[in-house]
């Protein structure tokens, strides 16, 4: 069982995997229904009911699509469900959640430095947040609201700044920008599952059973889609933060967060003019721009106010603190020390690092046993780190980590979450 970390961290970058080709087929479905709503032409020869219509070329063929708003006076014989891609995109990113932060929430999930939480008591706020959140929201959609889509998208904003806050008071800055990810994402597939797809299925039941279906299972599934069009952007920059310590590890990271929603209504909102057809809002350029520029001053606010704060280490656990007993661990060390912390120190002097990548210290002794599984897998195993071999780690050296990660006790597998 010592090279458990390997497999592990197979498994993760298996359902990492996994988890990004669902969510390229669920955006890209997505994208692709927004833009052919909003770009529906009228047509005098339209069938009753239809509320219009597009042409499209792809692939060396034309396609003739019509939309209509309700249902078609007969049940058609074939047709294509979207929500799989939903479902998997959720299942496959909830998966990977409990891999990396619930199973590694001693090292990537609870911040000891903010607040003084056992990792299962991590776990618990982890998912309990993602079901209060779709609860929620679900209830704002449900109440007098859910008729003023402005007020709405209001009252949705000041939620997730709140959550985004508060993420940040529990959570390490990775762990924080991730699930205010996943709460996004968990409305966002929700909608999907417990709104948009049973509407769709009352309509086609009344169909088949010759009924004239009730139009307001359209207007609310609209609702929904139109919160998931406006949340997308978001969700992936939320998803790709935890590689970019200028997001996720500085002290207004949750403002940074909450920007990072207005700059996704700023963007789709170009997009979504511009396929209705309605012009080219160019001053939503404008403010993208400023949003960022807002976005990157806020990373290093600190820096200009002389309020650097370091986060308190947390205690080594008994596996970890065996570790730092192994046959080899003081070469180990003074190894990484010497080829890995001029980048992974409290204070790198690597040029052009601010911080250290991932928020990952490898100076003292403590750091290092709590970095052995990572430290095994990018310098061991592999000759990921030091990027570019830049300070020149030699084969005998990588062999050395290798040999000290494999002479711990059995039983003592750190897992390799990344």
């Amino acid at each position: 069982m010592h090279d458990f970390a390997i497999m592990w961290d197979w498994l993760a970058f298996a359902v990492r995997w996994l988890h990004v080709i669902c969510a390229i087929a669920w955006i890209g479905s997505s994208f692709y229904f927004v833009a052919l709503d909003l770009g529906l032409r009228k047509a005098p020869h339209l069938p009753v009911g239809a509320h219009g219509e597009e042409w499209q070329v792809h692939g060396g063929g034309f396609y003739h699509i019509q939309k209509y708003l309700v249902a078609p006076e007969q049940m058609p014989d074939h047709l294509t469900w979207f929500k799989w891609e939903s479902y998997a995109t959720w299942l496959s990113g909830a998966t990977l959640l409990m891999i990396v932060y619930w199973a590694g929430a001693e090292l990537f999930l609870v911040d000891p430095s903010k607040t003084d939480l056992s990792p299962f008591q991590g776990i618990l706020i982890s998912a309990g947040s993602l079901t209060i959140g779709w609860l929620a929201y679900d209830r704002l959609c449900k109440s007098p609201l859910g008729n003023q889509p402005t007020g709405l998208m209001l009252v949705l904003f000041a939620l997730l700044v709140a959550m985004s806050w508060g993420y940040h008071q529990v959570f390490t800055g990775r762990a924080a920008m991730l699930h205010l990810g996943a709460f996004t994402a968990t409305i966002m597939s929700a909608n999907v599952f417990l709104v948009i797809i049973p509407n769709q299925k009352i309509v086609v039941a009344d169909l088949m059973a010759g009924r004239t279906p009730d139009p307001k299972y359209g207007k609310i599934a609209k609702l929904r889609s139109t919160h998931n069009n406006y949340l997308t952007l978001p969700v992936l920059f939320l998803m790709l933060s935890n590689h970019y310590p200028l997001a996720t590890s500085t002290h207004y990271a949750w403002i940074i967060a909450a920007l990072i929603f207005l700059m996704g209504v700023t963007i789709r909102h170009w997009f979504n003019t511009r396929h209705a057809r309605k012009g080219s809002p160019t001053w939503t350029w404008a403010a993208t721009a400023m949003l960022f520029v807002a976005v990157m001053w806020l990373s290093t606010a600190p820096l200009r106010d002389g309020d650097i704060e370091q986060a308190e280490a947390r205690p080594l656990t008994e596996s970890e603190l065996q570790l730092t007993q192994a046959p080899g661990f003081e070469e180990v060390h003074s190894i990484v020390a010497g080829r890995c912390s001029m980048c992974h120190s409290r204070e790198p002097f690597q040029e052009g690092f601010l911080w250290a990548p991932r928020g990952l210290y490898l100076e003292t002794e403590a750091d290092v046993a709590r970095a052995a599984s990572e430290i095994f897998i990018q310098a061991g195993v592999t000759h990921a780190m030091p990027p570019a071999n830049v300070s020149g780690m030699e084969d005998e050296e990588r062999e050395k980590i290798v040999a000290w990660y494999r002479s711990r006790p059995e039983g003592l597998a750190e897992l390799a979450l990344n």
